[in-house]
């Protein structure tokens, strides 16, 4: 199956580092009789192993074994069928989670994270290790009903735990979060540094979304709660997963009504408006860091900013 996503119109941010899929999730094959016990019988199977958020990497792509390269662990989640532009097209992809890494199926240097190594990724893999590190956290925070507490048992190839006391079945969660590059009419973005980050430290602006609450309103909310600033006419530009341990980041732009920035000293330490300038030459400095190439944050700043933040600003921008 060709990825869909080659064939949509990518919102403005375009394809972020963590959006990248190459591979059919096969959603109805889980509830297939047997499925995950066929799966590890057959050699034709890819596995890929996880021990805390880490992944064995060689080179720039997942090291993917067969089942009878790895001892089973107890839980194991199909992630799906590879896609048919890849090599390995039509191979099926298991989970497996790992209380500890594996140095025999590799050494521990090529144990990484997802933020180590997701640019480099390519889109088949990219996807894979998202899908994978964002349900082995739903697992590890979700092993008892929210209902009676009894232990759930795992079904649907991991995608369902059940209460065998109510029957009531549970499913991963996905936590809306919206992130924002406020721009002034001076053309100038509000950066922030958390109170919970080294003080030179800064991004975008960003809170979950409240129950009953619109992205939008989520935005003008978050915004002022965070900076005192009041802003209009959010637009979307955007999302990305952050499986750290179950968001997903809507990203939008909006215009600032007002320009006090005032931190809540709560979530923020410190809100701050950047020109081009002075941005490009904190950064180039070291004074300030700015969010890594695999977040939205940095997709949305440098949106703004033009280009990437090593290049001068006259020569950044379009």
């Amino acid at each position: 199956m060709t990825d869909p996503l080659r064939t949509l119109v990518l919102p403005p941010l375009g394809s972020l580092p963590l959006s990248r899929a190459g591979s059919d999730r096969d959603g109805d094959a889980r509830t297939t009789d047997n499925f995950l016990e066929d799966l590890w019988a057959s050699d034709g199977t890819r596995v890929l192993a996880l021990a805390g958020g880490r992944a064995p990497v060689q080179g720039n792509a997942l090291l993917l074994v067969a089942p009878s390269d790895i001892q089973r662990p107890e839980l194991l989640v199909y992630l799906g069928r590879i896609d048919e532009g890849s090599a390995d097209a039509g191979q099926r992809v298991v989970l497996a989670v790992l209380e500890e890494e594996d140095h025999d199926l590799a050494p521990r240097e090529q144990w990484m994270g997802l933020r180590d190594i997701a640019v480099s990724l390519d889109a088949r893999d990219a996807g894979l290790f998202v899908e994978g590190a964002s349900v082995a956290n739903w697992h590890a925070t979700h092993t008892h009903c929210p209902r009676c507490g009894s232990a759930t048992d795992v079904r649907d190839a991991g995608w369902v735990r059940q209460c065998p006391r109510d029957g009531s079945q549970h499913y991963p969660r996905t936590d809306a979060a919206i992130i924002v590059s406020v721009i002034d009419d001076d053309d100038r973005l509000l950066l922030g540094s958390a109170a919970t980050w080294p003080e030179n430290r800064f991004s975008t602006l960003a809170g979950f979304v409240e129950p009953g609450e619109s992205l939008e309103a989520a935005v003008i909310r978050e915004v002022a709660e965070e900076s005192g600033i009041e802003t209009e006419s959010p637009e979307y530009l955007g999302s990305q997963p952050w499986p750290f341990p179950a968001s997903l980041m809507l990203g939008f732009t909006a215009r600032a009504v007002t320009t006090d920035a005032v931190p809540d000293r709560v979530e923020m330490r410190t809100v701050r408006w950047f020109t081009r300038e002075e941005l490009f030459t904190e950064v180039r400095d070291g004074t300030i860091t700015v969010a890594g190439g695999v977040s939205i944050a940095r997709a949305l700043i440098e949106r703004w900013y033009g280009g990437p933040l090593d290049e001068e600003p006259s020569e950044a921008r379009p």
